[in-house]
């Protein structure tokens, strides 16, 4: 094994929190009042979603781990903090915005099928007096973290100023970031020093159609470009991650061999760069351990997690 991983590291998550709930159930008919199916519910699940998804990895590392985000002023608000004290993560990142609700999505399955997901959520940019509160508090505790994740999925937390702010103190206490971008305008993370997009968001931020070795190598230049990092990364499925930095392009071949749910990669992933990365690793070794990670991930069902032997297994085989 090529990599080496220091659990008393303390990574801080900052993105968009929600609640993934699952209903389970049976379905035997069909309604008399529609033509829709009934499910009869046998058991909820209540899950951190989203950044703390990316959370949940952590943990599931063993390292420490907190996270900031914004949450509504509701009785999901409560879901969201239960779940944080099972983990014994304060909660004290977690502000609560009466203008928002607590983001939660809702699936329901039957057999192990989703029928629907409903999804509950407010987008818009979070107010400049949260900005600021959300920065206080990040003034005050982001120099006690090793390195920062930042998990945007455009639920309105990240606003331009947020992520200045963000950058602005890391690059002042010497803490490395990582971020998961969302949307296609990447010069918002401007000052992030490693940028994580799939292929997909990869092609809309560089506007460059990834199609062979040469345009991969071009679009990781333009976001290079857009937003000043210091390296990019981008995952690729079947393809395996392509790392871009001062030594060129790299391509890792996937190790992801039983396929089952890629629900959840892209927040395994992102976690396991952080702990590798925040515990001396190279990017390529960090990079190697996050495909190997995710490879452990992708055989599981949900929005699953690896731990450190998983992970260590998967090496060896």
């Amino acid at each position: 094994m090529k990599y080496k991983i220091d659990t008393a590291i303390n990574v801080l998550v900052i993105g968009d929190l929600m609640i993934d709930h699952y209903i389970y159930g049976n379905c035997n008919r069909i309604s008399p009042e529609a033509p829709v199916p009934v499910v009869e519910i046998i058991r909820e699940q209540h899950l951190l979603g989203g950044a703390g998804n990316v959370l949940k990895n952590l943990i599931a590392f063993g390292c420490l781990a907190d996270i900031a985000a914004v949450v509504g002023e509701d009785d999901n608000a409560a879901i969201v903090l239960s779940e944080l004290a099972a983990s014994n993560i304060s909660g004290k990142g977690i502000f609560k915005d009466a203008e928002r609700c607590t983001i939660i999505k809702s699936r329901v399955l039957v057999a192990n099928h989703q029928l629907i997901r409903l999804d509950k959520e407010i987008t818009k940019p979070i107010s400049y007096q949260k900005e600021q509160k959300v920065l206080a508090y990040l003034k005050e505790h982001i120099k006690n973290h090793h390195i920062v994740l930042i998990s945007d999925y455009d639920k309105g937390l990240l606003t331009p100023t947020l992520l200045h702010g963000i950058f602005t103190l890391c690059r002042e206490y010497g803490i490395q970031t990582i971020v998961d971008p969302k949307g296609a305008d990447f010069a918002k993370y401007k000052g992030a020093n490693t940028i994580k997009p799939n292929r997909k968001e990869a092609v809309a931020a560089s506007g460059i159609n990834i199609k062979d070795y040469d345009s991969l190598g071009l679009a990781c230049a333009k976001i290079q470009e857009i937003t000043g990092c210091d390296s990019v990364i981008i995952t690729m499925s079947e393809d395996g991650i392509a790392i871009y930095d001062a030594q060129g392009l790299q391509i890792i071949p996937t190790k992801a061999l039983d396929v089952i749910d890629v629900t959840g990669a892209g927040d395994t992933v992102l976690a396991s760069l952080g702990v590798a990365i925040a515990s001396g690793n190279s990017l390529y070794d960090a990079c190697n351990f996050a495909n190997h990670a995710a490879a452990v991930v992708v055989s599981k069902v949900g929005s699953a997690t690896a731990t450190l032997p998983e992970v260590e297994h998967k090496f060896e085989n």
